[in-house]
């Protein structure tokens, strides 16, 4: 990533606490806002699911209250939640001055060994409410140094959202057959992300290990980093697709491109998910640079009128 953008590790674990322009003195008063809501968001597109990731809002505050309210804007009716917005709102701890990154990630562990899921019920009531579903949850609770205790509650969350997977950056294979065997625990799917070191039997090696490993298909980096369409791929593993980000980029390694400028079959996919019913969703992931006088809520509509207009 370059100017504005951040790591998806940053993301995770910053949490992007930043407040919202709007003023919510409540819990109950911020669920009342978009009860309100008079038209709820619908981004099915002749049968095809349309969907964000919180990601793509990394240049804007991103409380769970912020997303809410960009998905709504947006007419985006479906999300991948990321690590901290939701965290948040249950009141994960925060770090504090001094404190070192291995006292804050025990005690971080700590709270959510023991954290209820009413929070998290909450919040899904709420999204919900305002005509949102929340698919996916990608915390960092996944990953090779965190508990087991942390890994139940990752699935524990992703069910209280009202998730159907939970997604993570592919891991060392040791990793994939550990959470593999805790998905098969929770009978719930993981979605394993790549980015340019994607090849057509990447995933393989996890899909074998167990029935709930399954793949976080993002086409751009696909076709970035194998210089070719994603389509076969799809083609052969739709059934393990548990969710797929769309963005455009250019082969041989190339940079991100606003939606059409790059070398990403963005609308045969799309084409694709249609005509074969595939119900995995296409989550819109805004990587390219946002243009000067712009913000990733316009942007994330114009992807959201792109996808519209291939699935005509």
């Amino acid at each position: 990533m370059k100017n504005q953008n951040i790591s998806r590790r940053q993301f995770i674990g910053a949490g992007a606490i930043a407040a919202t322009g709007m003023l919510f003195l409540s819990n109950t008063s911020f669920a009342a806002s978009f009860l309100r809501v008079a038209n709820k968001p619908n981004s099915v597109i002749n049968g095809v699911q349309i969907g964000v990731i919180t990601y793509s809002f990394r240049s804007m505050p991103g409380t769970a209250e912020d997303l809410l309210k960009y998905c709504i804007d947006c007419n985006i009716n479906a999300i991948e939640l990321m690590g901290g917005a939701a965290e948040n709102y249950a009141g994960a701890p925060k770090r504090v001055a001094d404190q070192s990154g291995t006292d804050f990630a025990q005690k971080t562990a700590d709270w959510r060994a023991g954290v209820a899921m009413d929070k998290f019920k909450e919040l899904r009531k709420i999204y919900n409410d305002a005509g949102v579903s929340i698919y996916a949850w990608k915390p960092n609770a996944l990953g090779a140094t965190n508990t087991d205790a942390e890994i139940d509650y990752a699935f524990n969350v992703a069910k209280a959202l009202g998730c159907n997977q939970v997604t993570v950056e592919l891991p060392e294979e040791a990793q994939t057959k550990r959470l593999g065997d805790f998905g098969a625990k929770h009978k719930m799917m993981l979605g394993y992300h790549a980015h340019t070191q994607a090849t057509p039997t990447l995933w393989d090696t996890a899909l074998n290990q167990s029935k709930y490993n399954g793949i976080n298909l993002d086409i751009g980096h696909y076709a970035s980093g194998t210089s070719s369409s994603p389509i076969p791929f799809i083609e052969k593993y739709h059934d393990r697709i548990t969710s797929m980000h769309i963005k455009d980029r250019k082969f041989h390694d190339g940079p991100n491109a606003p939606w059409g400028a790059g070398d990403t079959p963005i609308k045969e996919v799309l084409q694709l998910m249609k005509k074969k019913k595939y119900k995995f969703p296409a989550t819109i992931e805004l990587e390219y640079t946002i243009p000067t006088g712009s913000d990733a809520v316009t942007e994330v509509k114009k992807c959201r009128a792109y996808a519209a207009d291939a699935l005509k």
